[in-house]
């Protein structure tokens, strides 16, 4: 199905779960794909294709390499000629793809993305889960492997209907990055191998495309730039859809204390621990017995999303960034806590302020036990 034509004759289609760029001319190209990867100016398409055989079911390699497999995908499936083409690859769908597109006077940028961050969204500079050497890929850490082989990619084709040079095509590929990065942080997308924001997938991938052809020529895709700023608007956008497309991810979502905290260790199970502690030192008249941990679930879920709660989750995580990043002291620390908390202020260290929040939330779970 043809879904959208572009103003110098490329044509975007969908079939056989893939999005496929048809060139209607010489183009160049700059690619992460494993087939055909690098620059190249002999391509006559791209594509993303949606290697997901279904729910539960693994996805199966139809050569030995990955390459092969990209090259075998685009022969049988998509009917392009292997030496051609470059792919990226996902399982995402690609009913779940967005298109924007933006055009001041001569110049169109388009983007096309589908994006998953839910289980393998990471942070440049996190632990590696493996070092691959001659061709191998040698484990480092059990955790981590098992997080790095969860779903979740964010893959881009960016097309640009301009001529650029290598060095400028270079370039939409750094602010096109940085466009998914910011998309990222301001959906507070948390990072599954530290307790950073995540800034992509352990997996993304990125194809870019300029139209050597056309009579406008530019040598700046930087932020600064038109050019750079229709990448950063149209990417941005795009990534965005596509996550609340695929995986209802969006800013609605992303209020609730759990989500909001998740990163540093305050999930459901650790604040039933907490609440089993201090159950057998409740006092009577407060409401707040023993419960099954079903009802505490219950009451946790009425409050995890409250205005109030998610306010001082936001706050509380952002203190607790900043001490990360070794932008403020510990004392700072504690000081903005106890008055995000309207309490008194307490000189501990980082591991207990977050005892503290949960001790806090306990507190605010056990208000709601009465007339429930």
């Amino acid at each position: 199905m043809k879904i959208f034509t572009l103003p110098d004759g490329d044509v975007i289609h969908h079939f056989k779960k893939a999005i496929v760029l048809i060139f209607a001319g010489k183009r160049h190209v700059l690619s992460t794909g494993p087939n055909n990867g690098g620059y190249r100016e002999d391509l006559m398409a791209v594509f993303n294709h949606d290697a997901n055989p279904g729910a539960g079911m693994a996805c199966v390699m139809r050569d030995e390499t990955y390459e092969g497999h990209m090259n075998v995908v685009a022969l049988e499936d998509l009917g392009l000629d292997p030496e051609k083409c470059s792919g990226l690859c996902t399982a995402a769908s690609m009913e779940n793809a967005s298109v924007k597109s933006l055009t001041y006077e001569e110049l169109t940028v388009t983007a096309i993305a589908t994006a998953g961050i839910d289980h393998n969204g990471g942070r440049a500079g996190d632990p590696a889960s493996y070092y691959e050497k001659n061709g191998r890929f040698l484990s480092l850490t059990e955790e981590n492997e098992t997080a790095a082989t969860q779903p979740g990619t964010i893959n881009v084709i960016l097309h640009i209907s301009a001529d650029l040079d290598g060095g400028t095509l270079a370039r939409t590929i750094m602010t096109a990055s940085e466009a998914k990065a910011a998309a990222l942080q301001e959906l507070r997308v948390r990072s599954h191998h530290s307790s950073g924001l995540a800034t992509g997938s352990g997996t993304d991938g990125i194809i870019c495309v300029c139209n050597p052809g056309s009579k406008l020529r530019l040598t700046n895709a930087g932020k600064n730039s038109k050019l750079g700023e229709l990448i950063g608007k149209t990417v941005k956008a795009a990534v965005r859809e596509a996550l609340f497309k695929q995986t209802g991810l969006c800013a609605d979502r992303q209020r609730d204390v759990i989500r909001i905290l998740d990163r540093y260790g305050v999930d459901e199970d650790r604040l039933w621990e907490i609440y089993l502690e201090g159950s057998a030192d409740m006092h009577a008249g407060e409401g707040r017995g023993k419960l099954l941990k079903a009802d505490f679930i219950d009451r946790l879920d009425s409050v995890k999303k409250e205005e109030e709660n998610v306010e001082r989750a936001f706050l509380f995580a952002h203190v607790l960034d900043l001490l990360s990043w070794g932008l403020i002291s510990q004392k700072e620390a504690s000081h903005m806590s106890a008055a995000i908390f309207d309490r008194k202020e307490e000189n501990t260290e980082s591991g207990n302020l977050i005892r503290t929040y949960m001790d806090g939330l306990i507190e605010v779970i056990g208000r709601t036990i009465d007339g429930r």
